[in-house]
């Protein structure tokens, strides 16, 4: 029988029979991957399955212990306060920032409460002992299975019945059935399906690591992200030593949530005070450097926000972001050109954020803009002054949420001020000796933050 060819869109998981240079769903560009299909009996079976009877809501039963402790508090906090039985769990990032180091760990945690079957797909067993001698683990029931052809895989399953399954990682898996490559998209989608419908059967959590393309994304069709009930990205700087895990999709609880850990000789270790981490090191009296406070879901993170203003040689001033989103930076950019009378389209400008962090509020706004006026005219903010707020085109301070917080992590961690907006939603309550300077716009808080300087 003539094989069927399909075109699939590596952005958006859209197949189409014929190939476009432009997705006719998501309007990507040259995305659409041929791809070959050949019937399969598999709807035969499906169709000799009995069908199963539609129940009530209120007639479902839910067990107590839905969810479980992975050992980790930071892997805690990200998945909404642990991990839940049937789920399954998409780990994503870039070579070598830690991915199965993360969950060889979680193993080890899990190995005297749970069933652990790791499936290794891209080191032989002897290679995987050697990594978790390493780490420490060598205790409980993990069983190791290394293989990458599905119904191998399911097979060890069901001999297994574990409560925990970690694949590792989805691109080497394969069905034999379909005859598209290992790694392709019509594998990646398959075989994750096949591992999603029998965590559901038979009630196993699966941890499935996932490789990212050059943009940053899950290699592979974007349904991948859609099938699973949780995409966790490892972030980080490799020559940093610092990882974030951030969750882009959870079912089970919120996506603001981080977690961080720091990369050691025997593993990664958490790091419980992030505030403390980001800020260590940080220059005394130096211009361009001052710190504001983020909200990370329910946790208030302090970070440092350094600039670094200077004349330029060239015909254009060049720009540069680390850490903050470029188009915000270039407007606040603008703000100050056109509002404070800077010659900013005459210096060459790089903003920076310590440590690694990404910051995608707004709250970070009047922060930056002070950062650079410091650098500007080359004055110091003093170090025990820190600023939040959102800084609008018109040059107003405007306000931000969960101000009380962020102000109580600021003066936990030793700041003596903090410039904040006029206006706040609800009543400020200044922690004990800390200093609350209110500004409506921002030449009153570029001139607080020089004064105090």
């Amino acid at each position: 029988m003539k094989q069927k060819i399909v075109y699939y869109c590596t952005e958006c998981g859209n197949e189409t029979p014929k190939w476009a240079g432009k997705c006719p769903a998501c309007g990507a560009w040259n995305t659409l991957d041929e791809q070959l299909v050949k019937p399969s009996a598999k709807s035969k079976v499906l169709q000799t399955k009995p069908i199963s009877q539609s129940v009530l809501i209120s007639d479902i039963s839910s067990a107590e212990e839905i969810r479980f402790k992975t050992g980790m508090n930071e892997l805690n906090r990200v998945l909404g306060g642990g991990a839940v039985r049937g789920s399954i769990v998409l780990v994503g990032g870039s070579p070598g920032v830690g991915k199965s180091t993360l969950l060889l760990q979680l193993c080890g945690n899990l190995a005297d409460s749970e069933k652990i079957l790791y499936i290794t797909g891209e080191e032989s067993p002897a290679q995987l002992k050697m990594r978790a001698g390493r780490l420490g683990i060598d205790k409980g029931e993990i069983l190791v299975h290394a293989g990458t052809e599905i119904s191998d895989i399911f097979s060890a399953i069901s001999a297994a019945k574990p409560s925990v399954v970690v694949v590792d990682s989805i691109q080497t898996t394969y069905d034999s059935e379909i005859s598209a490559t290992p790694g392709s998209i019509t594998q990646v989608r398959e075989c994750a399906m096949a591992i999603m419908r029998l965590a559901k059967e038979e009630g196993f959590t699966a941890f499935i690591v996932g490789h990212i393309n050059k943009s940053g994304n899950i290699a592979g069709p974007k349904v991948l992200e859609h099938m699973v009930d949780c995409v966790l990205y490892f972030e980080g700087d490799q020559s940093l030593g610092y990882r974030i895990l951030r969750a882009a999709k959870n079912r089970f609880g919120s996506t603001n949530e981080i977690g961080v850990f720091e990369m050691a000789d025997k593993g990664l270790k958490e790091v419980l005070n992030p505030s403390e981490m980001l800020l260590s090191g940080r220059p005394t009296d130096s211009p361009g450097t001052i710190v504001t406070c983020i909200m990370e879901g329910s946790r208030p993170i302090l970070a440092e926000i350094q600039a670094l203003v200077a004349k330029t040689s060239f015909a254009s001033a060049r720009r540069n972001s680390n850490g903050i989103d470029f188009n915000r930076a270039m407007l606040l950019i603008a703000v100050l050109e056109k509002l404070v009378g800077l010659k900013m389209s005459e210096c060459d400008s790089y903003i920076n954020v310590v440590g690694g962090l990404r910051i995608d509020e707004t709250s970070a706004d009047l922060a930056t803009l002070l950062a650079l006026v410091s650098s500007y005219y080359d004055k110091e903010i003093s170090s025990g002054l820190a600023a939040v707020g959102e800084v609008g085109l018109s040059g107003e301070v405007r306000q931000v949420a969960q101000i009380n917080q962020r102000l109580a992590e600021i003066a936990r961690m030793g700041f003596s001020g903090c410039i904040v907006p006029f206006h706040s939603k609800g009543e400020i309550t200044a922690p004990k000796d800390l200093k609350i300077i209110k500004v409506k716009n921002i030449k009153e808080a570029i001139r607080e933050a020089l004064t105090n300087g």
